[in-house]
């Protein structure tokens, strides 16, 4: 029996500049709320800005950072720089609104 189709969203929630060199993004999660499942297809820098708790839920086939469910404590301008492969969820855990900038790197 065919499996179907996994259907992939974007890497967050909002697009807010894109150029030959990077793409910037803008994550933004309710509590309890759940961004699109989706593939990280380029390196990319993640700098957190206000929340509280988040995760990330991977699919069985990422071959990113994270290859099992992770939680963290969500630290405001904390950046980090994450290699390719990805395919996950994030979920935000927490009492708190989530809120992060994605730097895709082209």
């Amino acid at each position: 029996m065919d499996r179907p189709e996994r259907i992939l969203g974007n890497v967050a929630t909002r697009l807010l500049l894109e150029n030959d060199r990077v793409r910037i993004w803008e994550m933004d999660l309710a509590p309890g709320a759940r961004s699109a499942t989706h593939r990280h297809e380029v390196d990319y820098v993640l700098v957190q800005i206000e929340g509280d708790r988040i995760a990330a839920m991977p699919e069985p086939d990422s071959s990113g950072a994270y290859t099992e469910y992770i939680e963290a404590d969500v630290v405001p301008g904390k950046a980090r720089y994450i290699r390719r492969g990805g395919i996950e969820t994030a979920i935000n855990i927490g009492q708190r609104r989530y809120r992060e900038i994605l730097i895709e790197l082209k």
